[in-house]
């Protein structure tokens, strides 16, 4: 009689209001008297302030307030997320408004409040600001060597975050002594930008009588902006509830509280009205970013293959300041970088540098992407130089299933994994034999074709107090029942997903089940949705609170059945005797008994991060005219362990194959050498459609995880680690007859059309 939900295809809950235009959005809202913000931004990359004159700007019917560094200066900056055993004292935070110098195009100096949008913007364009140019670095590469320009004199150095991991130097060159062939590649992973379809947005209420502040924002992590906004505001976090309404989208770029949000706070706070902003696409473009890593990665390898020692040592391009999160990309990468394989030695160092460019911060894999690009071209060039097929190479290094818990030399700790099974899976999927003979036949007088592989890994559930997920289930007399997480989702499906955990557990339906997040005032304190840990923490969380709610049920039932508590089972809105199962009651019969508001709250900590699991198989061809890229095939095979709604694992991961695809084949970030940026719209920013998308042929291997009780591993950001070094290795695999050995990213079809004309005719 038992009712699974656990597992099942069901359509999204969420859909249907968004589908019909019904989603309320930060910008939907609309109070009597609310005031409309613009920031005014440097047009500069580095220079001193001279002096800002408001006084046109202030003169203006309908501008009410206009708010500099002076008006905020008082406020505290925002802080960094702090890394244990390593030093956060020294990191240039980025002030709230510019105070005295301006470190990147896009920096906020001013913020304008007036009666509509179009008003703020032009009141802002009328603030005359003298600025004194000074030295500008765009190249973080340049900016760590001797006599650089300082982005922060104060600081002495370019480089405020350095972190060396895993083994020593004279390990290995140890291990480089004793192999067979060293490979060693520098690799460039260009910026790129998050575009979610909502930028960030803002809505600030101040009720003076109660001295409360209401703030909606698009944010993916309600709790982390109230500490923020309570901490440098300097005022109690109980005064502020903020709410995440519906959100177009974050990846990682609204993971953060921005300076903006504090702005905004105090603004509101200030006059004493409500005040909105929400920001255009050049700004969503040209003031949040990530990526930007140098990676020069050497591999000792043994005859057969074996990796005998690997040696990563990455620049990764900052920005100017830092933000809440802008240590753990770079951070992640050094942990991530091993991916599925065992070596001995593994000696990996990081350098966090500034430049005048706007902050990083986390986008879809955090530092996974950015390491694993680096490892996945290493193994191609050991397979080319050793004359070996790139699986094979990789099947001879991947930690068998009996090493688990595996410790890697950089201290991160695998849960389980079963690697060989799901690359195979791939493999088969794809029909690898055939591809390769397929690319085997091709004549000179067809387009170039090429095949590229890529395993690999990803962390899910992030780092120390992320591992912690909060929740609460409530139920009413009438069997209303509600589940509080602190997890925001912003897409994913989880209002249906954790819907299925509870009328699992309680032997409901997922539709008796409503979902409530996104408020502070309401949901346990908690890290939202970053870092793929939504579902092994908060989903764990809640399947404990269930199992809490279930049990206080089946002590109510086992009253009204006559019988032990411990035979009483749910199922099918019943609660009924195992042992004589035509005695039952309504699950309504049964919650009656409770007082209203009757609720369960539950913790769950991850004890150790699960880890995911990826095999991409890619096959283009390319042509000799033009350098234009079609794909012939895109086969995956993600190990996520327990799957709560395949069809929603499914499309998690043909988004983050689409966004893995953007960063392979066309986004990118430019700047002139004096810092402006050359692409901050969508009018020169390139990003994949549906067109660009190819057909992906989906499977699954489920090894679950023994870090949960779900047995779950996150999926949101697995596939974006595999798409780029795959897609990369199938198109430098079709051009490897033309001498070529690495192509950085973005690969475009002019970078392919150039390679073939220095190589000539390929045959």
């Amino acid at each position: 009689m038992t009712t699974k939900y656990i597992g099942q295809r069901m359509k999204r809950f969420e859909d249907p209001p968004l589908l019909m235009g019904q989603g309320s959005y930060v910008d939907d809202k609309k109070l009597p008297d609310m005031l409309h913000c613009y920031f005014l931004r440097s047009p500069i990359a580095h220079a001193r302030i001279r002096s800002i004159d408001a006084s046109e700007a202030l003169a203006m019917d309908g501008v009410e307030a206009v708010f500099t560094s002076a008006d905020v200066g008082h406020l505290r900056r925002l802080q960094s997320f702090e890394i244990e055993g390593h030093d956060m004292d020294h990191l240039p935070l980025h002030p709230i408004l510019a105070d005295g110098r301006v470190c990147y195009v896009g920096q906020t100096i001013a913020l304008v409040a007036a009666r509509d949008r179009y008003l703020a913007r032009d009141a802002a364009e009328r603030i005359k600001i003298d600025y004194e140019p000074l030295p500008v670095v765009t190249d973080p590469v340049a900016a760590v060597e001797e006599g650089a320009t300082l982005v922060h004199e104060h600081l002495g150095t370019n480089a405020p975050m350095q972190v060396a991991l895993g083994s020593s130097a004279a390990e290995m060159e140890a291990a480089k002594a004793q192999a067979h062939t060293v490979v060693r590649q520098d690799y460039h992973i260009q910026r790129i930008t998050a575009a979610p379809m909502e930028g960030r947005a803002v809505l600030a209420i101040y009720d003076s009588d109660r001295d409360h502040l209401t703030f909606y924002t698009s944010t993916q992590v309600p709790h982390i902006v109230q500490e923020e906004l309570g901490r440098c505001l300097d005022r109690s976090k109980d005064t502020i509830r903020v709410i995440a309404p519906d959100v177009g989208g974050g990846f990682g770029q609204k993971g953060d509280p921005f300076p903006e949000e504090i702005a905004m706070a105090h603004m509101a706070i200030t006059l004493k009205k409500p005040i909105k902003w929400v920001e255009t696409r050049t700004e969503n473009m040209a003031a949040s970013q990530a990526r930007g890593y140098h990676t020069v990665a050497e591999a000792a390898v043994a005859a057969d293959g074996t990796l005998l020692g690997v040696h990563v040592r990455a620049i990764a391009d900052v920005g100017a300041f830092f933000i809440g999160t802008t240590v753990v990309p770079p951070y992640n990468s050094l942990h991530r970088t091993i991916g599925p394989y065992k070596a001995p030695v593994v000696q990996m160092e990081v350098m966090a540098v500034t430049t005048n460019k706007p902050t990083t911060s986390p986008y879809r894999g955090a530092g996974g992407p950015e390491g694993a690009f680096a490892m996945e071209r290493t193994m191609d060039l050991i397979a080319k130089e050793l004359g070996m097929d790139p699986t094979e190479v990789r099947r001879i290094n991947m930690l068998s299933p009996d090493a688990f818990h595996y410790t890697t030399p950089t201290g991160y700790t695998y849960d389980s994994g079963n690697f060989s099974p799901a690359l195979q899976q791939a493999l088969d999927l794809a029909d690898y034999a055939g591809l390769r003979e397929q690319q085997r036949n091709r004549s000179p007088n067809e387009p170039l074709m090429g095949v590229g592989v890529s395993t690999f890994m990803k962390a899910t559930g992030g780092l120390g107090p992320m591992r912690d997920g909060n929740a609460r289930v409530e139920v009413d007399p009438d069997g209303a029942v509600r589940v509080y997480t602190e997890v925001s989702p912003h897409g994913q499906g989880q209002e249906t997903s954790f819907a299925q955990v509870t009328a699992e557990v309680l032997g409901i339906t997922p539709a008796q089940v409503k979902v409530h997040h996104g408020d502070t005032d309401t949901a346990p304190f908690g890290w939202g949705s970053i870092a793929s840990r939504g579902t092994p923490a908060g989903g764990s969380a809640i399947y404990e609170a269930s199992l809490q709610t279930r049990a206080h049920l089946g002590q109510i039932a086992s009253d009204l059945l006559e019988c032990p508590a411990e035979s009483v089972q749910f199922s099918d809105g019943r609660a009924y005797n195992e042992n004589n199962p035509d005695q039952s009651v309504t699950f309504e019969q049964v919650t009656s008994n409770l007082d209203p508001g009757t609720n369960f709250p539950a913790t769950y900590s991850l004890p150790i991060n699960p880890f995911a699991f990826g095999a991409h198989i890619v096959a283009v061809e390319l042509d000799r005219d033009t350098g234009e890229i079609r794909f012939l095939k895109y086969a995956t095979v993600q190990d996520c362990g327990t799957q709560l709604n395949p069809m929603l694992v499914e499309a998690q991961v043909e988004g983050s194959i689409a966004q893995g695809l953007g960063q392979a084949l066309m986004e990118e970030h430019a700047y002139s050498a004096d810092g402006q940026p050359l692409n901050a719209t969508f009018l020169d920013y390139a990003i994949p459609t549906a067109e660009d998308l190819p057909p992906i042929e989906q499977g699954f291997q489920h090894t679950p995880s023994p870090a949960n009780p779900l047995g779950v591993k996150g999926i949101g950001e697995v596939a974006t680690v595999g798409a780029p070094p795959a897609i990369a290795g199938a198109i430098i695999d079709a051009l490897s007859k033309a001498g070529v050995r690495h192509i950085d990213t973005p690969i475009t079809p002019e970078k392919v059309w150039k390679a073939l004309q220095q190589a000539g005719e390929v045959q």
